[in-house]
């Protein structure tokens, strides 16, 4: 099992994700562009039980467009996001691609909130796109 290991810009919060296939998706909702102050967020998704995190980490509590909440977790010392939970996916680990140490293995396969993308943004071909998240 491979193990890909991160951490916050400040290097205080750390992390662990032990996954050879997670799923890699481009996040294009609007939640998502304010939280990483960019076009869209990469996201790694994995089993919760295959990440571990530790350090100092503070929550924002949001609300998915299911209506359920988010918890987007954040190094309190730097700010840097790290992780995601969502109640509408309970056992899966949500771990913002930008913190890994060794980004060269991610590779997005998909991508989400596609009606709400920024026109400007180029992006590969080849994914498979869905204008909401898919069911």
């Amino acid at each position: 099992m491979s193990e890909h290991k991160g951490s916050c810009l400040c290097g205080k919060t750390t992390f662990t994700l032990t996954d050879d296939a997670p799923t890699v998706a481009l996040c294009h909702c609007t939640h998502c562009q304010k939280s990483s102050g960019s076009a869209f967020s990469v996201n790694v998704l994995s089993p919760r039980a295959r990440f571990s995190v530790s350090g100092p980490l503070k929550k924002f509590d949001d609300v998915g467009e299911s209506g359920k909440p988010l918890r987007r977790w954040f190094c309190s010392e730097c700010g840097s996001p790290i992780w995601t939970e969502a109640e509408a996916m309970p056992d899966v680990a949500i771990v913002k691609a930008g913190g890994f140490d060794d980004a060269g293995w991610i590779k997005p396969t998909l991508e989400i909130f596609c009606d709400s993308k920024q026109q400007w943004t180029p992006l590969p071909e080849g994914l498979a796109r869905f204008a909401r998240m898919p069911g």
